[in-house]
């Protein structure tokens, strides 16, 4: 999975069910950089190696980070994604499993949902 495939599935996730949008921007010096509405940004990296779930999830936790920072600069409640059996307790964390790239509960380490198929809220 190329980086550009990999970062549109995460943004499927953050578009159904994040408030707030990022302005995505390459940067010759920075390459891919998420614009916050506040003005901040945060740069994107891609792991040296790796399978191509391991990369998905590297760009889901780039992108949950500078999430949390965007929801939290706007006022609203700072977790992403949301769990749905602790809603605004903690968000899911990405992570790998059996080959899938995924978001899971870290309370129960149950598997919520594949990276890119959260449903819509």
């Amino acid at each position: 999975m190329a980086c550009a495939d990999a970062l549109e599935t995460v943004l499927r996730d953050l578009r159904a069910q994040c408030a707030v949008r990022p302005d995505i921007r390459t940067d010759d010096a920075y390459g891919v950089m998420l614009w916050a509405p506040d003005g901040s940004a945060r740069g994107l990296t891609s792991p040296r190696g790796g399978t191509a779930a391991e990369l998905l999830a590297h760009l889901a936790d780039q992108v949950q980070d500078w999430a949390v920072e965007a929801l939290w600069s706007e006022g609203v409640s700072a977790v992403w994604p949301q769990c749905p059996t602790h809603p605004d307790t903690h968000p899911l964390t990405a992570t790998v499993h059996a080959d899938t790239a995924v978001w899971v509960c870290p309370k129960e380490r149950t598997t919520v949902a594949r990276i890119g198929e959260l449903e819509t809220r």
